[in-house]
């Protein structure tokens, strides 16, 4: 399973961040655009607002646990790319730690 997690977690930063280029190179590097493009209809707010909900209970589960790697990397992956990379980045490291 971690190398799986390895091969998401590269996909999760990939994919993304393919995305955000095109966005960026379209409509410059206006925060407020993009803000407003995530909510710009009923569907992009729908999977925005379950991404930021998602992320919010991603957050609070590293932040409770008492083992594990440390989370604030996997909050900044999260911040700047994505749950997609962050979240199976936590499980590779998480169980790369616990293999150690």
């Amino acid at each position: 399973m971690k190398n799986v997690y390895l091969t998401l977690a590269i996909a999760g930063a990939a994919v993304p961040v393919l995305f955000f280029i095109e966005f960026f190179a379209a409509n410059g590097l206006a925060l407020p655009t993009f803000v407003s493009a995530l909510f710009v209809n009923g569907a992009a707010g729908g999977f925005a607002a379950d991404l930021l909900i998602s992320s919010l209970v991603f957050w609070i589960y590293m932040f409770a646990r008492k083992e594990g790697p440390r989370p604030w990397l996997f909050v900044l992956l999260n911040l700047t790319i994505g749950l997609s990379c962050a979240l199976p980045g936590y499980l590779y490291a998480n169980l790369r730690r616990a293999e150690s």
